[in-house]
């Protein structure tokens, strides 16, 4: 009995070690910021509300355009479907904004079916790979970028991470909800990975 109350001691121990590692890293991530000519800007969805991005979308969506006004990249791909009683999907709505904000719609890419990150990135891919787009930067919070860009990996886009510069996720508070959602969605895929 004591044995058995060592090795899960042990196995707990490890497993909040790791989690630990996993926290740092992917905070660290974040300051890394990959930015370099690429064929397009992946903006990662981040939700709407009556047809209009949120707030935490709208600075992705800005970087994004700041990326293409400066010649980072030639198009925005602009992603994310439909909420549950959207009649707008979120990518839609993203794309009026950028047209709004002087993108010209021939330099967008709509992409309304996904409905978590995994599917941003691989029917991103789909709509690369169907313009003949090769490379891409990868735009989302910083908190966001390290599973985002495993994912992006996984779905075999070349891709570099872009890093919103600003983040609605400032206070403390707001900042360790994020992290602690990511570390657990980051740690729950790197399982699902090892069992595939």
């Amino acid at each position: 009995m004591k044995g058995v109350r060592r090795f899960l001691a042990a196995l707990l121990a490890a497993a909040l070690t790791y989690a630990a590692f996993q926290t740092v890293s992917i905070w660290r991530y974040g300051s890394v910021d990959e930015k370099r000519p690429a064929d397009v800007a992946v903006v990662l969805g981040a939700g709407t509300y009556d047809g209009e991005v949120s707030p935490v979308y709208q600075e992705r969506i800005n970087h994004g355009i700041w990326l293409y006004e400066n010649g980072y990249v030639e198009k925005l791909i602009l992603t994310g479907g439909y909420g549950e009683v959207s009649s707008v999907s979120d990518a839609a709505a993203a794309g009026r904004y950028a047209v709004l904000a002087g993108v010209p719609e021939t330099d967008i890419l709509i992409e309304e079916r996904s409905t978590i990150t995994q599917e941003n990135l691989l029917y991103a891919k789909e709509l690369m790979d169907e313009a003949g787009y090769e490379t891409a930067l990868i735009v989302s919070d910083p908190l966001h970028m390290k599973r985002a860009m495993l994912l992006a990996k996984d779905t075999g886009l070349e891709a570099y991470s872009a890093p919103t510069p600003t983040s609605r996720y400032k206070s403390f508070r707001t900042k360790g909800k994020f992290l602690a959602r990511e570390v657990f969605y980051y740690i729950g895929y790197q399982a699902c990975r090892l069992v595939a």
